[in-house]
Order: C-alpha cells, then structure tokens, then sequence
C-alpha cells in the first residue's frame, strides 16, 4: 500500500480515478439488480388473485 500523505499528484489523480469507477460500476450493479426484481417480480404481483 502506498502512503496517501506521500504519493505524487499524478498518482492521487489515478486513484482518484479508481474510486470514481468502482462506484459508478457499483451503483450501475445495484440498479441492474433492482431493475431485474422489479420487473421479475412485477407480472406476478399484477396475477394475483385477490
């Protein structure tokens, strides 16, 4: 592991970087993931018998 306190500009900007795409890839998943119940679980909601 790098120390933050010593690492150049360039390297912060990359990680930086890093972060900002593990997010956004983490925030695209859970929609996914939502998207997919939703509509997995929306036909059958709608069939019910009352």
């Amino acid at each position: 592991m790098s120390d933050p306190a010593r690492e150049s500009e360039l390297e912060a900007k990359a990680r930086r970087g890093r972060n900002i795409a593990l997010a956004l890839g983490l925030v695209l998943f859970v929609i996914l993931v939502f998207v997919v119940t939703i509509t997995r679980l929306g036909g059958n909601v709608a069939a019910r018998p009352l």
